[in-house]
């Protein structure tokens, strides 16, 4: 699959995963990360057909590495910005314009680093995308939980 088709699945997958993440929604521990799943196991496919492909480069490595390492970031900076509140004795959350805005952010700045790097990582952000979009929502969630627990305790 060519570069522009892995972008245009990840910004799909991103719209799709915008409007979750506005909606109201319960905070429940014993939700399974089916979701999160999907998304790590198609992405590392993905990648990993990328990879037999293209002549992997220390920049490649490198690039990989820190553009997850970006992912992780974001998500963490993202979780920050998503509301939780307590109502009817459940915990509820939704993500707000902030929220919104940090994960166009973090696309962009995925798909800068491609930009920038062209000639040595030829369509790598194409090709990590889904692995990127898993990294990142990952460690929002695990975030956004904590954050919950210690409001649940509080209650």
């Amino acid at each position: 699959m060519d570069s522009s088709a892995n972008i245009l699945i990840g910004l799909v997958v991103l719209a799709w995963l915008l409007w979750r993440q506005t909606q109201k929604r319960l905070v429940r521990e014993d939700r399974k990360p089916t979701v999160l799943l999907i998304l790590l196991v198609l992405g590392v496919v993905q990648l990993s057909t990328y990879l037999k492909t293209a002549s992997t480069s220390a920049t490649v490595i490198l690039l990989l590495v820190g553009s997850l390492v970006l992912a992780a970031g974001f998500g963490v900076v993202r979780a920050h910005s998503v509301k939780l509140w307590r109502q009817d004795g459940q915990l509820w959350r939704q993500g707000t314009w902030l929220t919104i805005a940090l994960w166009v952010v973090a696309i962009g700045v995925h798909i800068g680093l491609d930009v920038l790097f062209d000639s040595s990582a030829k369509g790598l952000s194409g090709a990590s995308i889904l692995l990127y979009l898993a990294v990142s929502l990952g460690v929002q969630r695990l975030v956004v939980q904590s954050r919950a627990t210690r409001l649940a305790s509080f209650a």
